[in-house]
């Protein structure tokens, strides 16, 4: 049986962070792909205040084994004081797409 795929989703104010941060990701190994999309508008409470920023997603196509190493790289390179870090699990892929990443990753 093959470890479970899963995308994990993250958002950076400055389009150059999201690059820093899939370059450093894909070096690794930590990941199959990394897609950057935006500008997004995000709506969000911090620090008691409601805000609105325009910001970048970032999603990652992993395996769920590596997520505490691909989380612990985040937390230390990512500009945010608390950044949304959320891995989904993926319910349904193609067999090709699968043993594509599989082979991609360390692990």
């Amino acid at each position: 049986m093959s470890p479970e795929a899963i995308q994990v989703v993250t958002t950076t104010a400055e389009k150059k962070d999201a690059e820093a941060i899939a370059k450093g990701v894909l070096e690794k190994r930590l990941a199959a792909c990394v897609q950057i999309s935006g500008p997004i508008d995000s709506s969000y409470w911090w620090n008691g205040r409601l805000e609105t920023a325009s910001e970048w997603t970032v999603t990652i196509k992993t395996r769920r084994d590596l997520y505490g190493k691909l989380e612990k790289l985040l937390l230390a390179t990512h500009p945010y004081d608390q950044p949304e870090i959320i891995a989904t699990s993926i319910v349904e892929i193609s067999p090709g797409y699968l043993k594509w990443l599989n082979e991609q990753v360390k692990g």
